[in-house]
C-alpha cells in the first residue's frame, strides 16, 4: 500500500477527544467506531458503539475491549497482522459479544493511522451490525425448508419430530417440545419432545397435565407468548412436569399454535444456550407455530382417521366373531334340546294323553323357531340375503306365544293394550334397585365368601387386600353383579395354581375396587373391543362349553359389556389394562389351564410374570353422599 493512502494523522489530531471536527465526524457515523492505540487498548469508542456494546468510552479508556468470543480469538489476531500488513481491512464477517453477553454479527473495517514520521500510531475500527440482517436471511431460509418440507411428513409423531428439532436449531436451546391440548380431558401432553437427554425424552412422552396449569396453561388463556428467564422465580411454573421426566429446565418460552380463533397447542423452547430470549425468538417461534399449524392439525386428522378406519376393521372383525359365538353357543344347546325331545315323543307316545301331547306339540313350535333363528344366524354369518321383512316376522312369532297368553289373561280388561304393556315392562323391563350406602370392603367380603364354593374345585391362590373406603352409594345387586362378572372373568383366565388379587382402597377421587389375574391376558386388539361389544377374548373353536368358573369356560361375554353399561348409569370408572403371556402371544394359541403342565413355565412365577388382567373400577367423590329422600331432607 502506498504512503498517499495513508491516514497521516499528528499525535494531536489523534486525541480526538481534544479535536472537535475529527470526533464530531466519528460521532456522526451511526455504526460503531472505536479507536486503539498501538497496543491494542482503547482511546476513544463513538456513541453508536456504546448503544450497541453498552460499554461507555469511560469504562474502555486505556483497556483492551473483553469483547471477543473464544472461538474466534486466532482469527482476530490474523485479522490484526494483516491490517498492519496491508493497513487497511474491508468486509471481514465476525461475530462479537456485547457487554449484556449477547453475541452479534458484524462486518469488520479498519486502517491504520500514522504519525507525522510515517510510523503506525493505532486502529480506527468500525463494526456494522449485521445480526438482524442475518436473523432474517436465517429465518426466512429456515421457514421455506420448513414450510417446502411439512407436506412429506403424514404421521404426527414425525412431523412433531421435525419441528422440535428445527425449533433447537433456530433458537439455540438443549429442549424443545410441541405440547398438544387434549380438550376432551382439558389437559396438555407430549407426543414429541426434542431433548438433550434420551432418557427425558422418553419419559416425557408419557406426562399429561391439566390445561390450567403451568406456563403453557399462561399461554393458552392469554393467547400470547410467554417468555420465563428464570422459572424457579415464575409461580406458574409446574414442576411436576421436570419431576416425571427427569429434566431440569431453567428457562423457557411458550407460544400458541392457533388455527383462527382455535388454540390446539403450545410450541415451547427450553434452556436457551446463549443469552436470554429475547423479543427476536418470539418473533421467530411465533412465525414456526403459525407455519406448522395447520400442518399439525392436518396430520392429527388424519391419525384419527386412520385410528377410526382401524377400529372400524377391528369392529368388523369382532362381529364375526360375535356370530360365530352366538351361532356356537345356539348350536349346543339347541341340538341336546332337540334330541332329547325326540326322545321324550317316543317315550309318551304309549301314554296317549292329550295333554301331554299339546305340551310337547307347544315345545317343538317354540324349539323350531329358536332353530330357525340359528339358521338365520348362519345365513349372516354366510353373508346370504337377509330380509328386514323376514326378521321383523320372525321377532313378532317368536313373541307370539307370551302375548297370547297376556291377551288371554286381560280378556276381559277394559284397557288390554296397557295391561300387556305394563306386564311386558314387568317382565322384561330394566330393574331400577334404590341406591344403598355400601361399604366396599365388607361388602367384597361377604360377597367372595358367598361365592367361593362355587370355584373350590380350582386350584387357584386367591390374595385379598380390602382397606376401608368411602362409602359406595348405589344398588346393591348391581354391585353384586359388577363383583361376580370380574371375578369369574378372573378365574375362567387363570390356569390352575395361578393366582389373583383383590383389592380394595381409597383413591384420590374416592373407593377404588381392583381385580387382578394372572392369568393368559388379552391381546391389543381386543383389549380395544372388550368393552365395546359382547366380545369374548377367546376364538369359539377354543372352548366347550362348561360349568362357570372353569378355565376357558364357554360364555356369551356379556359381562364386561354389561360392567361397562352399568359404569355408564352409575357414574363411575372402569379401566382395563392387560398383558398377553408372551408364551402364547397369539389369540389362537392356547394355554393348557394349569401351570404345571405348561412346558415353557418352569415354576409358578415364570407364569406371573408372563401375562396378568387388571380390572380396575374407580367410584367418583359425588357418589359418596347418599341421595336425598322424596322430601328433599
Amino acid at each position: 500500500m502506498n504512503t498517499s493512502s495513508r491516514y497521516h494523522i499528528t499525535t494531536a489530531q489523534a486525541d480526538l477527544t481534544s479535536e472537535t471536527p475529527y470526533r464530531a465526524l466519528i460521532d456522526f457515523i451511526p455504526d460503531p467506531v472505536f479507536l486503539l492505540d498501538t497496543d491494542s487498548t482503547v482511546s476513544y469508542v463513538n456513541p453508536a458503539f456504546v448503544s450497541v456494546f453498552k460499554w461507555t468510552s469511560y469504562e474502555l479508556e486505556g483497556k483492551r475491549i473483553p469483547f471477543i468470543p473464544d472461538h474466534l480469538k486466532s482469527e482476530t489476531r490474523d485479522a490484526t497482522r494483516r491490517l498492519y500488513q496491508e493497513g487497511e481491512l474491508h468486509g471481514v464477517e465476525s461475530q462479537r459479544l456485547t457487554k449484556d453477553g449477547r453475541l452479534i454479527d458484524v462486518i469488520l473495517e479498519g486502517a491504520i493511522f500514522y504519525d507525522e514520521y510515517n510510523k503506525p500510531a493505532g486502529q480506527i475500527l468500525t463494526l456494522r451490525d449485521i445480526s438482524q440482517r442475518k436473523r432474517s436471511a436465517r429465518t426466512n431460509q429456515a421457514l421455506f425448508r420448513i414450510a417446502s418440507s411439512l407436506h412429506r411428513f403424514r404421521e404426527l409423531d414425525v412431523l412433531l419430530e421435525f419441528i422440535s428439532g428445527e425449533v433447537r436449531e433456530l433458537i439455540g436451546v438443549d429442549g424443545a417440545s410441541v405440547i398438544l391440548l387434549d380438550e376432551n380431558r382439558n389437559e396438555f401432553f407430549f407426543r414429541i419432545a426434542s431433548l438433550g437427554d434420551s432418557k427425558s425424552r422418553q419419559k416425557m412422552k408419557e406426562v399429561r397435565f391439566p390445561a390450567e396449569r403451568g406456563i403453557a396453561g399462561r399461554a393458552l388463556k392469554s393467547g400470547k407468548p410467554v417468555i420465563v428467564p428464570d422459572t424457579s422465580k415464575d409461580p406458574d411454573f409446574f414442576r411436576q412436569v421436570d419431576d416425571e421426566s427427569d429434566y431440569i429446565t431453567r428457562s423457557m418460552l411458550d407460544v400458541p399454535i392457533r388455527i383462527k380463533d382455535q388454540i390446539i397447542g403450545v410450541l415451547c423452547a427450553q434452556n436457551k444456550k446463549k443469552g436470554m430470549f429475547d423479543q427476536n425468538d418470539v418473533e421467530l417461534l411465533s412465525t414456526i407455530a403459525g407455519t406448522v399449524a395447520f400442518s399439525i392439525e392436518n396430520a392429527r386428522v388424519n391419525e384419527a382417521l386412520s385410528r377410526s378406519y382401524e377400529e372400524v376393521k377391528s369392529l368388523n372383525r369382532a362381529k364375526d366373531r360375535v356370530i360365530h359365538q352366538l351361532s356356537h353357543e345356539l348350536k349346543t344347546p339347541l341340538a341336546v334340546l332337540s334330541a332329547s325331545q325326540t326322545l321324550l315323543e317316543k317315550k309318551l307316545k304309549e301314554y296317549g294323553d292329550k295333554g301331554l301331547n299339546k305340551i310337547l306339540e307347544r315345545s317343538k313350535r317354540n324349539l323350531n323357531r329358536m332353530l330357525k333363528l340359528q339358521y338365520e344366524i348362519e345365513d349372516i354369518q354366510r353373508d346370504e340375503d337377509y330380509k328386514a321383512h323376514q326378521t321383523l316376522s320372525f321377532m313378532l312369532e317368536s313373541c307370539a306365544d307370551e302375548i297370547e297368553a297376556l291377551a288371554v289373561e286381560n280378556i276381559e280388561s277394559p284397557d288390554p293394550v296397557n295391561v300387556i304393556r305394563k306386564r311386558i315392562d314387568e317382565i322384561f323391563g330394566p330393574g331400577d334397585d334404590a341406591a344403598e350406602k355400601i361399604n366396599l370392603d365388607q361388602f367384597v367380603k361377604k360377597k367372595f365368601d358367598e361365592i367361593r364354593s362355587e370355584f373350590q374345585h380350582r386350584r387357584i391362590e386367591i390374595i385379598k387386600h380390602l382397606s376401608p373406603a368411602s362409602p359406595v352409594f348405589m344398588p346393591i345387586s348391581i354391585l353384586a353383579k359388577i363383583f361376580t362378572g370380574l371375578l369369574r372373568n378372573a378365574v375362567e383366565n387363570t390356569p390352575d395354581n395361578g393366582r389373583i388379587e383383590i383389592i380394595v382402597r381409597p383413591g384420590v377421587e374416592g373407593p377404588v375396587m381392583i381385580v387382578k389375574d394372572y392369568g393368559v391376558g388379552i391381546i391389543e386388539e381386543n383389549q380395544q373391543l372388550i368393552f365395546e361389544s359382547n366380545l369374548t377374548t377367546r376364538d369359539t373353536s377354543q372352548y366347550a362349553s362348561k360349568k362357570p368358573y372353569d378355565f376357558n369356560a364357554g360364555g356369551k361375554g356379556f359381562d364386561l359389556l354389561r360392567m361397562k353399561i352399568f359404569s355408564e348409569r352409575h357414574h363411575f370408572k372402569i379401566d382395563l389394562k392387560s398383558e398377553r403371556c408372551r408364551f402364547i402371544p397369539r389369540d389362537e394359541d392356547l394355554c393348557p389351564g394349569n401351570i404345571k403342565a405348561c412346558r415353557f413355565c418352569n415354576i409358578e412365577t415364570d407364569c406371573y410374570n408372563s401375562g396378568e388382567t387388571t380390572i380396575t373400577l374407580r367410584f367418583p367423590r359425588h357418589l359418596h353422599k347418599a341421595p336425598k329422600n322424596s322430601e328433599g331432607q
